[in-house]
């Protein structure tokens, strides 16, 4: 062994030599041409210090080497180098740890990336944003938010992301928000709604990394403050729609640097956020006074003084929404109204709002000069006087809808429709409209379309008849709910009709019969599109029949909860005029299984086909329905 370690002779080359004698012995270890020269130290024992397996050509070791010794710093260089979201997405299968490392490098960190930049006439298929995610209750987590930010970059790259519902427990935190901002610059449209766990820093890392953002919808995100809007108002001048609902934490000065850093914001909605006040809502309209058209506001403590700010700066604004605002007065209103600011306005809504009285409201159909849709909701304060008033000075008027305004009569929506051009009035649940016999001269309204009077018990026969004298033009009617009117009622309006009846809507109406029916088939078979008799229980096969042999563009028939039976259904299926697309019988008992043939062959046109409980139509009808109509969407 000393003479081993003390071994001092010279290595040299040897050409072809070697230190067996045996040139068998050579050929078991390895096959080497003569003509290569190989290191061989002359009369050395080998020396070896790792195990080897000997074969007749091959050395192998015994133990594979692994990419998972490698360094992190080593994996994110690799990772780096990769050439596209395919091989990236391959490699976030691999395990967790990788997937993390994937999402801590930036978009802009990648080589490929770096080589789209310095090469201005190329393209980038990964940053054009054309994919839509949603995850909703358990799915909504850091994992599944990490995958899509890998995962969406070779696919044509996220463009709106949607999370609703997270838990609580182990839902979305800021850890995965700042996994989509790295991962997917491309980011236009967020929607973050109930994820209490994600607060300003998410966000900020949103503002920091997607600069194209456009659309930001935060709701029921207690976590969120005005250091996270003022980020996105800081560092995405593209935003263009913006809506806050149950955000307790976001105030004015969020708002205000929206107003200020954000020039292109054409929607704004901001709901039941108790620290918003007038200094948000005026900084906000002041400054982006000249490109805002769509305002909500609902459950806001501001005053008169922000409706007077809407009123001068809303210049632009085309649509506004005003809703539970208890410290607004008739003043600001009135103000609102007079400022002659809001000659755009297009559709107003209100609801709920004390301030809304006779004296505002004819004062904002004044100053409202192109208002065409007005929505009165829960406004208790008007009267038959402030609605007529309001009807003549808005002349552009064409849809008006009272809902729960009970001081609302008869009297005045005759008035409504003597004074102005409407072309379609809906009256819900406004408990004052009775019926008032009628022996005055009523100048006709040709010009309304559409009538709908829903669930208002005081209207009956007496308010048909004044209807139908004062609108021979209509078109669609809906008077679902009515339990009051009957045949003799109906009819009249039917024949006063001249233009030709397309949607008629009478669910509910309980005491009609076939009579009805006949007299619409016969009077507008030629036009009617949609009829509507659920809950009619008065009606039998004889309409069914009326129908097949009159109605040549009818789409949409309900018939549930009716009398009608399996002959009434077989009526239906020989009119081979028909077309219909949805049919409803649900609640039908006396459609049972002998209906099959007849089901099937209606089903050839239908998309839709309502059969819920029909307790006659057996399980086996179903599935062989399912099995032929396999265009059609069936509900049993």
């Amino acid at each position: 062994m000393p003479a081993l370690v003390n071994y001092g002779g010279d290595d040299d080359f040897y050409s072809g030599g070697s230190f067996y004698t045996n040139s068998t012995d050579l050929g078991r270890l390895c096959s080497i041409s003569s003509q290569v020269d190989v290191y061989y130290p002359p009369r050395k024992r080998a020396r070896i210090t790792a195990p080897f397996v000997v074969g007749e050509t091959l050395f192998e070791q015994s133990k594979q080497a692994s990419i998972d010794v490698l360094p992190d710093e080593c994996l994110f260089e690799i990772f780096k180098r990769l050439p596209g979201g395919r091989e990236r997405s391959s490699c976030a299968c691999v395990s967790k740890h990788w997937l993390m490392l994937l999402i801590s490098i930036r978009k802009g960190e990648y080589e490929s990336s770096k080589a789209v930049k310095e090469n201005t006439d190329s393209v980038s298929d990964e940053d054009d944003g054309y994919l839509t995610r949603c995850l909703e209750g358990k799915k909504a987590t850091d994992m599944r938010l990490a995958a899509v930010a890998v995962g969406t970059s070779g696919h044509g790259g996220l463009g709106k992301l949607s999370i609703r519902g997270s838990s609580s427990s182990s839902g979305v935190t800021n850890f995965g928000l700042s996994a989509i901002a790295r991962g997917c610059p491309s980011l236009k449209a967020l929607s973050l709604w109930n994820v209490p766990r994600v607060g300003d820093e998410g966000l900020s890392e949103i503002a920091k990394e997607c600069h194209l953002l456009e659309k930001l919808d935060l709701c029921q995100c207690p976590s969120f403050s005005n250091k996270g809007l003022i980020a996105i108002a800081e560092n995405c001048p593209n935003l263009t729609s913006l809506s806050i609902e149950s955000c307790p934490k976001i105030g004015n000065e969020g708002l205000q640097a929206i107003g200020k850093l954000c020039p292109k914001l054409q929607s704004v909605s901001i709901k039941d956020c108790l620290l918003v006040g007038d200094h948000g809502v005026s900084s906000l309209l002041s400054s982006t006074s000249s490109v805002l058209s769509k305002v909500k506001f609902q459950g806001l403590n501001i005053t008169d003084f922000s409706l007077a700010v809407i009123g001068h700066y809303g210049k632009s604004v085309t649509n506004l929404m005003l809703s539970g605002l208890e410290n607004v007065s008739e003043k600001g209103f009135w103000v609102m109204g007079n400022a002659q600011g809001l000659q755009k306005l297009v559709s107003l809504t209100i609801i709920s709002c004390r301030g809304v009285t006779d004296v505002s409201l004819e004062a904002m159909g004044k100053g409202c000069a192109n208002l065409r849709q007005m929505c009165l909701r829960r406004c208790c304060f008007i009267s038959d006087d402030g609605l007529v008033a309001f009807a003549k000075s808005a002349g552009s008027l064409e849809s008006l809808q009272l809902e729960e305004c009970n001081r609302i009569t008869q009297s005045g929506t005759i008035g409504v429709l003597s004074n102005c051009s409407l072309k379609s009035l809906t009256v819900v649940k406004c408990m004052g409209i009775k019926d008032i016999s009628s022996e005055v001269p009523l100048s006709c309204c040709n010009s309304l379309k559409s009538l709908s009077v829903r669930n208002c018990p005081g209207f009956g026969t007496a308010g048909l008849a004044v209807v139908g004298r004062l609108c021979p033009q209509l078109q669609h009617v809906d008077l679902s709910g009515l339990c009051g009117i009957t045949d003799a009622g109906l009819l009249p309006l039917l024949e006063s009709c001249e233009a030709g009846l397309v949607k008629v809507n009478l669910s509910g109406c309980l005491n009609i019969t076939d009579k009805v029916v006949l007299a619409l088939t016969r009077l507008h078979g030629g036009t009617l599109e949609l009829l509507n008799l659920d809950g009619c229980r008065r009606i039998t096969d004889a309409s069914l029949m009326a129908i097949a042999e009159s109605c040549v563009f009818l789409s949409d028939l309900d018939v549930s909860r009716s009398a009608v039976t399996d002959s009434g259904v077989a009526a239906l299926s020989r009119a081979e005029q028909l077309n219909l697309q949805v049919l409803s019988f649900s609640g039908c008992s006396r459609v049972s299984n002998k209906s099959l043939s007849s089901l099937k062959k209606l089903g050839k046109t239908l998309l839709g086909l309502n059969l819920q409980h029909c307790n006659s139509i057996s399980i086996r009808t179903v599935e062989l329905l399912v099995e032929t109509l396999w265009k059609c969407d069936i509900l049993f």
